[in-house]
């Protein structure tokens, strides 16, 4: 027997030098044109300047007597390399975009796991479902074992995935890093700028120069908090009607002209931007996605045992609707109605800090309840909606307005005025309602008039009181009177130019 050891290095481009050596013990090596001895060492090189060479080498014969041990030893010399390339490094998905892309594709295949079982017991012998009964019940405890296994293993990669969030100090889970969780925010970003690239308007308007000096002051005097810094800010002004702005977790701001018509002045300005700044700083997008991962993984047990113990696909279908919906009213939702009442609580402390006036805030609120009941929007449950009630979202704010303003008390910010916007707001609205309750009452005589003089006449008196009555509620007359206004930038909003520079006052 002969054992036989290479030692194989990597050769690098060009025509590499080749030595072999080799020691032979009680060997008699037969090469040629090289001498050999039957006993003793032998010291053999030989050198080749191509692999072929070394293929021929390989037919050399070895004749030994006894056992023999040769160790070979394969060295290289590599000449300087030429023109050596190396492929385009390829990086992988980002982690929350491959969930994104894989998340149907888990639920299918739940379904088909769940529908093969179903069909796989209905194809089985009674007496072979007989032998599996009796087989699980005489593993029960294996079985339950292997299921506290699992649930020990969930739970320890939920303890390993808890953070503390550094604004809050709330604990949390993240799945995904934030790090990581910004290379699919990039993405988002892209995709905005694309939709609304045609909609931007100059950064040379008024309007986006407020936005961004309020965003200045905001990140300005807010520097103390962890990230603020660290999140390049950019403002994007879009010119579309809808009453929105939102932050992208990159610190990209994308506020819409409908939203700086709703805002009655800078105050409240403020405020909405410090809230969607809020959840860029705490990281609310890479919260509620980690926790609709692990929801999403959860559920693919209970779907793949829904698809497996339905009779027919009929209920298959039907218990897979009833779970989709447990999960979103029960999970999804709740949790993002937590994330907004959070960005409140922050975003109104941002603005402290920024030296706003707090007490506007409640008040952006009931304007917008005030103008949804004009436009007759219907009004949506709370536990329907990813976001608070317009009610609730007032009694929180009003609760936090007093700590609020002792932090702007400690800011050294100027004195805010006697006057309470949350009060004038509420005799506005009472003034509005005594005005509708006349009108009604005068709209009634009229109608009366009119049915007792004209009753074949159509009767337009209903057209004629909605008239009058929305022209009564939106009165400019009256909203001028109380300092008022549902639409448009206040003349409260100042821009004043210091050293070249454009700075807000608040």
């Amino acid at each position: 027997m002969a054992l036989i050891c290479f030692r194989l290095f990597k050769i690098q481009t060009g025509p590499p030098l080749l030595s072999l050596r080799f020691r032979a013990v009680h060997a008699r090596p037969l090469l040629q044109g090289q001498p050999h001895t039957s006993q003793g060492h032998t010291r053999l090189s030989a050198s080749f300047r191509s692999f072929e060479k070394w293929t021929r080498l390989q037919n050399t014969s070895l004749v030994s007597s006894g056992n023999v041990t040769v160790n070979v030893r394969l060295s290289a010399k590599a000449e300087p390399a030429k023109q050596f390339h190396t492929s385009a490094a390829l990086r992988a998905l980002p982690a929350p975009l491959m969930w994104l892309v894989l998340r149907p594709l888990q639920k299918v295949a739940a379904i088909i796991i769940g529908r093969s079982i179903r069909k796989w017991w209905k194809a089985l012998p009674p007496n072979k479902k007989q032998l599996f009964r009796e087989w699980a019940w005489q593993r029960r405890w294996h079985l339950v074992g292997a299921g506290t296994g699992l649930l020990f293993f969930i739970s320890l990669f939920f303890f390993t995935h808890l953070e503390e969030s550094p604004v809050t100090g709330r604990s949390r889970l993240l799945v995904f890093s934030r790090d990581t969780f910004m290379e699919l925010a990039q993405h988002a970003s892209d995709e905005c700028m694309e939709e609304y690239v045609d909609a931007f308007i100059p950064v040379s308007d008024p309007r986006h120069q407020v936005v961004e000096q309020v965003v200045k002051r905001l990140v300005q005097r807010n520097h103390d908090i962890e990230g603020i810094n660290s999140l390049s800010w950019n403002v994007h002004v879009v010119d579309r009607p809808s009453v929105n702005a939102f932050v992208l977790p990159n610190g990209n701001i994308f506020v819409f002209t409908g939203m700086l018509e709703a805002v009655a002045d800078i105050h409240q300005l403020a405020i909405v931007l410090g809230h969607e700044m809020s959840h860029a700083l705490i990281g609310h997008a890479a919260e509620q996605a980690s926790l609709s991962h692990v929801v999403d993984l959860l559920s693919l047990i209970l779907l793949t045992v829904i698809w497996a113990i339905c009779p027919r696909d009929s209920l298959a279908v039907l218990g897979h609707w009833i779970q989709s919906k447990l999960v979103q009213f029960m999970f999804d939702r709740p949790f993002s109605r937590k994330l907004e009442a959070e960005a409140d609580q922050v975003g109104l402390k941002l603005a402290a800090k920024a030296c706003a006036d707090v007490r506007a805030g409640p008040v952006f609120w009931q304007q917008m309840e005030l103008a949804e009941q004009l436009i007759g929007e219907p009004t949506t449950p709370e536990w329907l909606s990813t976001h608070p009630s317009h009610h609730n979202r007032i009694t929180h704010l009003n609760r936090l307005v007093p700590e609020a303003l002792e932090i702007r008390a400690k800011c050294d910010c100027p004195a805010l005025p006697a006057s309470d916007p949350r009060v004038a707001f509420s005799k506005t609205v009472q003034l509005l309602l005594e005005n509708t309750k006349k009108q009604e009452s005068e709209e009634r005589k009229v109608r009366e008039i009119a049915k007792d003089t004209s009753s074949s006449r159509p009767r337009l008196g209903g057209v004629l009181a909605t008239s009058v009555l929305s022209q009564a509620l939106l009165s400019k007359r009256d909203l001028t009177e109380s300092g008022l206004t549902l639409k448009g930038v206040q003349p409260t909003v100042s821009l004043q130019t210091s050293n070249g520079n454009d700075q807000v006052h608040f």
